[in-house]
């Protein structure tokens, strides 16, 4: 059964494309979700995922003065710098606009002026060129990431684990994912950034803390584990984000920092494992073939990817990550989403509209909402 979110905004569903099946298919993508602007082409074929070029404009100087991104800062640095990057991405992928067999641009989630300048720039040379517009979930981009650095079969459990995203998901192919657990408050990575900045270490916060829990010993302070009587998979990290946070105002020398800065991170690594290993106790049940792919900016951490790797081997699963390249927010993963899409024939109709909020598997997240009651439109994940 698909559960995956609908991409197309017509009542006839998405329309197929003549002949795309088993060709080779090359796909510019875009993504302005967040505070990078990026384009990529990416060539989908028999063999696998070529990346022909991906160029990512970061905003981290313009944000870094305020310690995080501003939503109308990022918007107005997308619409100047987009055209810029995705002619860039054509020429260093040695291609013209005739090349191309179809446009992919992320629709969502993500901070809505942002995705709306991307899926414009995606929707106006989709028109120009007479090509196939795909809008792509964002988180989606994130599932099929590992995908970029080496062949990895359907079906696998993967963690998606982001800034603003924190889940553990059955991925059974393009457009059909369940989910199994997820965030009820912050994500891991969310987490990571506020954290780091009652420390005062600046903006983005997750890296400089990574770095400086390697000269920590964090077993001094003892950091709450949230959600031990839950039987499901999901993750809460408030908890720790306010006791730490707290901690960090008696810190006194460097090494105080830096000893609570890995207290953070084996606290998250172990949430992390935690909710996971649950989730692979029920996998195996279900399936023979075992893979597990972590995948989002946090999967970058080399703690927790380690940990997670350990984890995986414990429990006799493969374990596969995107290149360090294509863990943080790039335009590669959602091409190749598109592409894949693509293949299948599914494409979007050019009113598809930009979404805040975008659950992958949206049938749950309407049925079983995580926050019931906080008055927000729509189940963010």
């Amino acid at each position: 059964m698909n559960t995956g979110a609908d991409y197309s905004s017509g009542t006839t569903g998405a329309t197929k494309p003549a002949g795309t099946e088993g060709r080779v298919l090359t796909v510019l993508g875009l993504e302005t979700s967040c505070d990078e602007t990026a384009a990529s082409v990416v060539r989908l074929s028999a063999a696998g995922a070529e990346v022909l070029s991906s160029v990512i404009h970061s905003q981290i100087d313009e944000h870094a003065a305020y310690g995080g991104v501003v939503p109308e800062i990022a918007a107005r640095s997308h619409v100047e710098m987009i055209d810029g990057v995705a002619r860039r991405a054509m020429l260093d992928a040695g291609i013209d606009y005739g090349a191309l067999d179809g446009v992919a641009a992320t629709a969502g989630p993500g901070l809505v002026g942002g995705v709306m300048v991307g899926l414009s720039y995606g929707k106006a040379v989709a028109l120009a060129r007479d090509l196939p517009l795909i809008a792509v979930n964002h988180l989606e981009g994130h599932a099929v990431s590992a995908r970029l650095g080496a062949e990895t079969t359907y079906p696998f459990l993967l963690l998606l684990v982001s800034g603003g995203h924190c889940q553990l998901l059955e991925v059974r192919g393009i457009g059909d994912m369940s989910r199994l657990g997820t965030t009820i408050d912050d994500a891991a990575g969310e987490a990571f950034d506020k954290i780091a900045k009652a420390m005062g270490l600046g903006y983005p916060g997750g890296p400089a803390l990574e770095k400086l829990a390697e000269k920590g010993d964090g077993s001094r302070f003892d950091l709450p584990r949230a959600l031990l009587g839950r039987k499901d998979c999901d993750f809460s990290f408030s908890g720790l984000k306010t006791a730490a946070s707290r901690l960090a105002q008696t810190c006194e020398t460097d090494q105080d920092r830096a000893d609570l800065a890995d207290a953070v991170q084996k606290a998250i690594a172990r949430q992390l494992a935690e909710r996971t290993e649950r989730a692979m106790t029920a996998y195996a049940e279900a399936h023979e073939a075992l893979h597990f792919v972590v995948a989002g900016g946090v999967a970058a951490n080399k703690t927790i990817r380690r940990t997670l790797e350990d984890l995986a081997t414990k429990h006799g699963f493969g374990f596969l990550a995107p290149p360090m390249a294509y863990c943080t927010d790039n335009a590669a993963m959602i091409a190749l989403a598109g592409a894949e899409r693509l293949e299948k024939g599914l494409t979007s109709d050019i009113d598809v509209a930009a979404r805040p909020r975008w659950p992958l598997d949206e049938a749950r997240a309407n049925a079983d909402p995580v926050h019931k009651k906080s008055g927000r439109k729509g189940a963010k994940a």
